[in-house]
């Protein structure tokens, strides 16, 4: 099988050498041995009023938090199409029996959905296409 790429062989040969340290890590570094007093100093100036230092101190005491989402138990029309279990999905969020937050990714979940449907689709057509094309030039014709 040929790879596009091969092993061991850089496609940007201007880029990054090999083994370059990323600036993050030498500030780390640098900052590594201070890094007690740094935090105190940053503690100390929070409880005096700064805000800058109080937001940083809080948002890593308490980071913020990350969207979770219980399993639903909704009735759509699965053999109805997009556009009706879109629908249902709008009726539910719109009488309160689906959370706004909810609706809108089961509505992402469906254009997810719609997008997929259309690819297998096209590649579909397409592979009956290029049969068609190969049987033409093959002297063979379809009706």
């Amino acid at each position: 099988m040929t790879t596009k790429f091969q092993k061991g062989i850089s496609g940007n040969p201007k880029g990054k050498p090999l083994g370059a340290k990323d600036s993050r890590t030498e500030l780390r570094q640098l900052l590594q041995p201070h890094a007690a007093k740094l935090i105190k100093k940053a503690v100390d100036m929070a409880l005096d009023g700064d805000p800058a230092a109080l937001r940083l101190c809080v948002d890593r005491i308490i980071p913020s938090l990350k969207s979770t989402s219980e399993p639903l138990s909704i009735s759509l029309p699965m053999n109805g199409n997009l556009d009706e279990q879109a629908t249902a999905v709008f009726k539910l969020a719109a009488s309160g029996d689906l959370s706004t937050d909810s609706a809108a990714q089961l509505i992402a979940m469906l254009g997810n959905q719609c997008r997929i449907k259309e690819m297998t689709e096209m590649e579909a057509r397409l592979q009956a296409l290029e049969t068609q094309a190969v049987e033409t030039s093959n002297g063979k014709f379809r009706k």
